[in-house]
């Protein structure tokens, strides 16, 4: 089982990770519709995609922990 502070760091690693990503699509994205090329505005959209998932990922981890933390106090 892995460790409450490893599983929440890890939620974050991810959430930030995410957020980057889905960042970086959205300039990716934008430059796609500022060159007209629509290839690179669809990989920028897809970018934005995986970003957002991985986003939610860490944050399922973070609440797995959190909902550790309650089965404890309880």
């Amino acid at each position: 089982m892995t460790d409450r502070k490893d599983m929440h760091a890890e939620g974050t690693r991810n959430r930030a990770a995410g957020a980057a990503k889905e960042l970086e699509g959205k300039v990716r994205s934008k430059v796609g519709d500022a060159t007209d090329d629509g290839s690179e505005h669809l990989k920028g959209i897809g970018q934005q995609v995986k970003g957002k998932i991985q986003q939610g990922v860490g944050k399922v981890q973070q609440n797995m922990d959190d909902d550790e933390d309650l089965d404890r106090d309880a």
